[in-house]
């Protein structure tokens, strides 16, 4: 009973809030994520009054579904991913891609280093926020592009073949980050080249599987009439490569993302590729996507703008300038206009799901809490990451209206 309680609050706020950001031009993810920050601010003020929502906490079967939220969204990110737009303008994308994953990455980890306090956590803290700086939200950015009807556009598709990119490349960040949280205390040489040897093999048996065994599958499944077969053995790959990655002490989401990835329109027909499509949308977006948002904003500290103000501000223009310079430059150098090019670095800018999954697998793993050391940044910098996510986010679009307009 308790369960179901807490899911109706939920998903009555969650869907509340999405459709008043929409209304207002932002991503529902943003509503979504207010919608728990003002419960967790509530619940916090009144916690004698929801002693139920008070113990969400240390809830087991509600840590499950968030993570199943985790294995919805990026399930559904691999799926919607297009590896043949990276082949569109893909000289200028791959230069932008690059640029603008470095930079921020550089600049992030660079701000670590400066900020946070010596420990044996620094490294993966530092690369943490090297990490949650480098990634593009490519459903924010297309939704924004769309809204501007810019998506066709030369900028537009540059900077949606150079998020593709950046995806790719986040995916092989994400392995490196998630390993290293799992390291924990011991990050010597020989646990980075074990570290390695371990991201290399779930790649290899992957690509294996996903380029030999999901075609036959597929050509197999056309032929099946069992209500719902298509679904049910697209879950089972991703829990195949998600228990594949949790063996070799990496994160459950790289398998589902992948196995996303892999299911494409030419594994299976285009009708049961959309029929599946639909299903995980229906699955992530009308119900655990929205639990998941809510459970980040319910462990955001809004004190992190009383406490924290100065690394707050430095975060959040660091992660624009990064993205700007990085990707805007690129494009500049490979003799895009300079109106378009400024268009690439800001809509290369928008923030969205991957960094809240990344920064809510840090503050699982403890990474933020360090025995016997004090520090102010360290307690907020998971609602930092948040913040800097919801401000890039709700930026973005105004910038870029901003832009296409001169």
């Amino acid at each position: 009973m308790d369960l179901f309680y807490v899911l109706l609050i939920l998903l009555v706020v969650t869907r509340a809030f999405g459709e008043l950001a929409a209304r207002v031009g932002q991503p529902a993810l943003v509503g979504e994520l207010v919608s728990g920050v003002v419960l967790g601010t509530f619940i916090a003020q009144h916690s004698d009054m929801v002693p139920t929502l008070a113990a969400l906490e240390s809830s087991e079967v509600f840590k499950a579904i968030t993570d199943l939220g985790m294995f919805f969204l990026m399930l559904y990110a691999g799926i919607e991913m297009q590896p043949n737009k990276i082949l569109q303008h893909s000289k200028t994308s791959a230069v932008v891609a690059l640029g603008g994953m470095a930079l921020p990455l550089l600049m992030g980890v660079v701000l670590g280093y400066l900020y946070l306090p010596e420990s044996y956590f620094l490294t993966t803290q530092a690369l943490f926020i090297g990490v949650a700086l480098a990634i593009t939200a490519v459903p924010a950015t297309v939704k924004i592009l769309i809204d501007l009807n810019k998506l066709n556009s030369e900028s537009g598709q540059v900077i949606v073949s150079a998020a593709v990119i950046d995806d790719v490349l986040s995916l092989l960040l994400l392995a490196w980050l998630t390993a290293l949280v799992s390291v924990g205390e011991s990050q010597e040489a020989l646990e980075i080249g074990v570290i390695a040897i371990k991201i290399a093999l779930f790649f290899a048996i992957t690509i294996i599987v996903g380029f030999f065994v999901f075609p036959f599958g597929g050509k197999f499944l056309i032929k099946l009439k069992e209500k719902e077969l298509d679904f049910s053995a697209m879950l089972i790959a991703a829990l195949a490569f998600a228990v594949l990655a949790e063996m070799l002490h990496l994160h459950f989401i790289l398998g589902s993302f992948v196995a996303g990835v892999f299911f494409g329109r030419k594994t299976v027909d285009s009708k049961t590729y959309e029929s599946v499509r639909s299903k995980v949308s229906g699955m992530t977006f009308g119900f655990l996507a929205p639990i998941f948002f809510a459970s980040i904003g319910l462990n955001l500290n809004i004190a992190v703008f009383g406490e924290i103000p100065m690394f707050l501000l430095v975060l959040v223009v660091v992660a624009f300038i990064g993205k700007f310079i990085g990707a805007g430059v690129s494009a500049l150098a490979v003799g895009m206009p300079r109106k378009e090019a400024a268009a690439v670095g800001v809509g290369m800018s928008a923030r969205g799901a991957v960094e809240l999954v990344i920064a809510d697998i840090a503050l699982e793993a403890g990474i933020f809490t360090v025995p016997d050391i004090q520090s102010a940044i360290l307690d907020n910098l998971f609602s930092a990451v948040v913040v800097m996510a919801i401000v890039t986010t709700v930026a973005t679009p105004v910038l870029l209206k901003w832009i296409y307009g001169k």
